[in-house]
């Protein structure tokens, strides 16, 4: 290794990351906007920038299209459009960066729950032709419903607009009012230009009115926590590891990812759903022993009992224990082309657990338009975000979406072809959601 690479492994092991999101309705110019983010920043390798000046050559372009940068798919660059959530991974002198862009098309808002269900911030891009659309608002209801902590606003294409301040002004106080109806809980609105790289990240000599951060400066300054270490440790069972060598006759550990809090050895730990209880005996790290394990180390605990554990199984603080259950309510954002209908039977994956369970109640639908619930919509179509109350054949151990992103998310699942009906928020939907209506209950098949 290189002077040069122990100093940048060096400097990247001292960096915090953020993962981040963009977002915005088609031809906003997300992908302009990125690629404008790696060029400026200088994390775009020299052969990239090349392909991308050539490909623009020869289509007739006299600057590079910064958005070949991530629009990777024939189809994307055929249409213009963002099609598949494209990641890229780069890094400045003051973070790590983790960036999924998007794609804006109706059609494809699943993939923005894909590519936000992980992020800490997501950027929504507005036209500053068009202002807020219904997409926009989508799209914030979507960020709202994933919990993502920060969002910014980017209104782009400001030199089509003359850089006027009271164009920017009324798209941040529309959109600022409507993300916080949602309990969105920190906006910051950016006026920008992509193409031209205003605001992107050197400042807008253009827009002398505006005394805010660019967009890099704020990605780089935005305070973003990882330490999940005080939240309700648990851990979902993903194998159970038993050798039967000579070496280990009697060895028998549950392995899996810790996903939120912190696990120590002596500590009493009850297995769910089954509810039985035991100590931990030793934890495993690498083939190493340690004393204790967090979030979001991958591990494998040993008890001091020989109780029954298998994959799907949830081990948590016995004191600290969530309520099982066969009822779920919870908001989900339909992603399939077939609706989501009232009586289906659908498979539901719940960390590492997949049981069967059946769709008894679509009580609301949301509109977007007024953040109104449409009561008893029967069903759930593409792009729509709504209330489900479904049954499980067997009791799960699910965590508030709002206490925990990672156990309080589910997907459900089409039984007969494994297609991702839907991605699921268990308990409240936004942070100022009022209560939905009781139902009254159904009768019909059952577990």
């Amino acid at each position: 290794m290189t002077t040069r690479d122990t100093q940048l492994a060096e400097q990247l092991s001292t960096t915090t990351l953020l993962r981040f999101a963009t977002a915005g309705s088609v031809d906003d110019g997300k992908s302009t906007l990125v690629g404008r983010l790696l060029h400026d920043s200088k994390s775009v390798l020299t052969d990239q920038l090349e392909a991308v000046e050539a490909a623009s050559l020869s289509r007739g372009q006299d600057t590079p299209d910064l958005a070949l940068l991530t629009d990777g798919l024939r189809a994307e660059r055929e249409q213009g459009i963002t099609i598949d959530v494209a990641y890229r991974y780069f890094a400045t002198a003051r973070r790590r960066f983790i960036l999924a862009d998007t794609p804006g098309h109706v059609q494809y808002t699943r993939n923005m729950v894909t590519g936000a269900s992980t992020a800490e911030l997501a950027v929504v891009l507005v036209d500053a032709r068009n202002g807020v659309v219904e997409q926009t608002r989508r799209h914030a209801a979507v960020a709202a419903l994933l919990r993502v902590p920060h969002v910014v606003l980017a209104v782009n294409k400001m030199d089509l607009v003359d850089y006027a301040e009271p164009v920017f002004a009324a798209i941040a106080e529309e959109f600022t009012a409507y993300a916080a109806s949602l309990g969105v809980p920190e906006i910051t609105a950016i006026p920008i230009s992509a193409l031209a790289g205003d605001n992107v990240v050197e400042p807008s000599a253009n827009m002398d009115w505006y005394g805010g951060p660019t967009v890099l400066e704020h990605l780089e300054t935005v305070p973003v926590s990882h330490d999940l270490t005080g939240c309700h440790a648990r851990l979902p069972v993903q194998y159970v590891i038993r050798p039967q060598t000579a070496e280990y006759p009697d060895y028998r550990g549950y392995a899996g990812q810790i996903a939120a809090g912190t696990f120590r050895v002596g500590e009493q730990v009850t297995v769910l759903p089954s509810g039985r209880t035991s100590k931990i005996a030793g934890i495993d790290l690498l083939g190493q022993a340690v004393d204790i394990a967090w979030t979001p180390q991958s591990v494998t605990l040993l008890l001091e009992d020989d109780i029954d554990v298998s994959r799907g199984d949830l081990i948590v603080p016995s004191g600290d224990a969530p309520a099982t259950t066969q009822d779920i309510d919870a908001t989900v954002c339909h992603v399939a082309d077939q609706p989501l209908t009232v009586g289906q039977r659908v498979l539901l994956k719940h960390t590492t657990r997949t049981v069967k369970a059946i769709v008894k109640e679509i009580p609301s639908r949301l509109t977007l338009d007024d953040l109104s619930q449409h009561p008893d919509p029967g069903q759930l179509v593409a792009n729509d975000i709504g209330r489900v109350k479904v049954r499980t054949a067997e009791p799960l151990a699910l965590d508030s979406y709002a206490d925990s992103r990672r156990t309080g998310s589910f997907l459900l699942i089409d039984p007969a072809d494994g297609t991702t009906l839907a991605a699921g928020m268990a308990g409240e939907s936004f942070a100022t959601a009022e209560a939905v209506r009781p139902a009254d209950d159904e009768e019909g098949w059952d577990f």
